[in-house]
């Protein structure tokens, strides 16, 4: 049974809006799996009583969480954790698409898994994870082919604890997005990622993988991935064939 925690309004404005610190709480259970992924949260009259608050002040922290995409509101059935099971947060993270049609019409790449092993961090990936250099990571190496075409090399690096048991063997049979098993199989869910990109040319394995020149040009976009509470889990390094697709952000 959950005891109910009564806010009084800020004094000064040092203190964060009270519908920040409902929207705090509710992102602690959130990373603490009292809500799973794809399942309901209560209600916001729930949540009200819950925090002694207005339905209000949670609706408006529920508003914050949906405009991030952590919640998923559905007309008459309710609020959900948002999972990257879903169609339309599976592409949330990627952000080529073909130069005709969209990620939709094209269909699902073909995965190549070509490697997963467990190493030392190197010092940029410990510090990209917030890790000591030498501590355990997992690197992953893996192609997506469109059209029987491969267009994206990606490095992957992974700490080493939250992901214990994960081998290229569970990821070649896992059939869906790679964030959706992290987050069924580990309890991992990938909430926010910033990403660099540049221009630069493949190294001759690069090459190999993606069937291209060495001096085609790619895209390099380098992407880590945070999970609650800006926690980082993810390092990722691609490689994008730009031939037939192209990088497509959406601002505002």
């Amino acid at each position: 049974m959950n005891t109910p925690t009564t806010f009084d309004e800020p004094a000064t404005p040092s203190f964060s809006p009270l519908y920040q610190q409902i929207k705090t709480l509710i992102l602690q259970s959130l990373q603490a799996g009292e809500w799973k992924p794809g399942e309901p949260i209560p209600s916001e009259m729930d949540l009200a009583v819950r925090y002694r608050v207005s339905q209000g002040t949670v609706r408006k922290a529920i508003d914050e969480l949906s405009a991030e995409n952590l919640v998923v509101r559905r007309q008459g059935k309710g609020t959900f954790v948002a999972t990257h099971a879903e169609q339309h947060v599976q592409y949330r993270f990627l952000k080529l698409v073909p130069d005709a049609g969209d990620p939709n019409t094209e269909g699902p790449a073909v995965r190549t898994i070509v490697d997963c092993k467990r190493q030392r961090a190197s010092a940029d990936v410990a510090r990209a994870l917030g890790l000591r250099t030498g501590d355990a990571v997992l690197q992953v190496r893996r192609v997506l082919a469109y059209g029987g075409v491969p267009t994206i090399l990606e490095d992957l690096w992974l700490p080493g604890a939250p992901f214990k048991g994960l081998t290229a063997e569970r990821l070649r049979a896992w059939p869906g997005p790679m964030y959706a098993l992290f987050e069924t199989e580990f309890g991992v869910r990938m909430v926010r990622a910033e990403e660099k990109i540049r221009a630069v040319l493949p190294d001759a394995e690069q090459a190999a993988l993606l069937e291209v020149t060495l001096q085609m040009p790619l895209l390099s976009v380098e992407r880590v991935a945070h999970t609650y509470h800006d926690m980082p889990m993810e390092l990722r390094r691609g490689l994008y064939r730009t031939d037939t697709h192209h990088y497509r952000n959406q601002l505002g």
